[in-house]
């Protein structure tokens, strides 16, 4: 029995040095903890960041692909919308053009009815009247013509008569020039301002031998007509 008691006291010396040693290990591993704590917020962080850059650079692409989808959408709306124009003014255009062609087809019916009327045929002027009625709802109307100044865009003239010359004054002075052979030299016209007098002269229609017309603000067909001037 007395040889195990040396065995016992090194055991209690070696306890004791184990019991004081461990608040060290405990200490240093606290220690090697916190660092390891502290780089592993760090990593994550950084990984946040990255992610959240990540994200920013995609939103950033969306936005851009949605600003060029919409720049595309509106641009293709425009070119929509001018071609529903233009197609429609072209279908305006073909309809007006055949309702003009219709109406053009019918003048000389109502240039028969006209000259029925002024041969005193008064049963002809109801469907004249009727029959102008109608063109007009459709854009048709005649061309004022008598007592008009001459308009060589809406009138064709077909004759043109000098208005009657003024009775000539007695000059007292002999040596005075002959004013009435000037004036009336300078009021016969040039050819080169045919079928008008000379320049400043006014003309006005005094006849008319055939209606004109104006189908939806264009002129359909010249008035025939007298003119004089002076």
């Amino acid at each position: 029995m007395s040889p195990s008691r040396p065995q016992s006291r090194t055991d209690e010396v070696n306890a004791a040095a184990a019991r004081e040693a461990a608040p060290a290990a405990h200490d240093e591993a606290t220690d090697g903890d916190v660092v390891d704590a502290s780089d592993a917020d760090e990593d994550a962080a950084a990984a946040v960041d990255g992610h959240l850059l990540a994200l920013l650079a995609q939103l950033d692409t969306v936005t851009a692909e949605r600003d060029d989808y919409l720049d595309q959408l509106q641009r293709q709306r425009a070119e929509f919308q001018n071609y529903r124009k233009r197609v429609e003014a072209e279908r305006r255009q073909q309809v007006s053009a055949g309702v003009s062609r219709l109406v053009e087809s019918l003048l000389p019916v109502l240039d028969g009815c006209d000259a029925a009327a002024a041969q005193g045929h008064s049963e002809v002027t109801a469907v004249g009247q009727s029959l102008m009625v109608a063109l007009s709802k459709a854009g048709l109307e005649r061309i004022d013509a008598v007592g008009e100044p001459f308009d060589p865009t809406q009138h064709e003239a077909v004759t043109i008569e000098e208005a009657p010359a003024a009775a000539p004054v007695p000059d007292e002075d002999a040596d005075a020039p002959d004013v009435e052979q000037a004036a009336s030299e300078a009021a016969v016209p040039s050819d080169a301002d045919a079928p008008g007098p000379a320049d400043g002269a006014r003309q006005v229609v005094t006849a008319e031998l055939r209606s004109g017309f104006r189908f939806d603000g264009r002129v359909l067909r010249a008035a025939m007509v007298k003119v004089r001037t002076g």
